[in-house]
């Protein structure tokens, strides 16, 4: 389980199942078990502090490389 966080500001932003060895390009809605602090505003995901996560994309968030930072381990499957 991964805690995905603000880069800029490091607030937790939300608790992902990540499955799989690479990288973190895309959080599916389905597997994120728990949220924190963020807001969406004109399909993007931004944190309180303003800075643009990701783009909502329907099932799924498409994540901005470097603009989060994560903790935790992936489960592999």
């Amino acid at each position: 389980m991964l805690t995905i966080k603000c880069a800029a500001c490091k607030r937790k932003l939300w608790k992902y199942d990540k499955i799989g060895h690479g990288q973190v390009l895309r959080c599916h809605k389905a597997r994120i078990k728990r949220h924190y602090d963020y807001r969406t505003a004109d399909n993007k995901i931004l944190c309180v502090c303003g800075k643009q996560i990701g783009v909502d994309k329907g099932s799924f968030i498409k994540m901005i490389a470097k603009m989060f930072v994560y903790t935790g381990q992936k489960r592999h499957g």
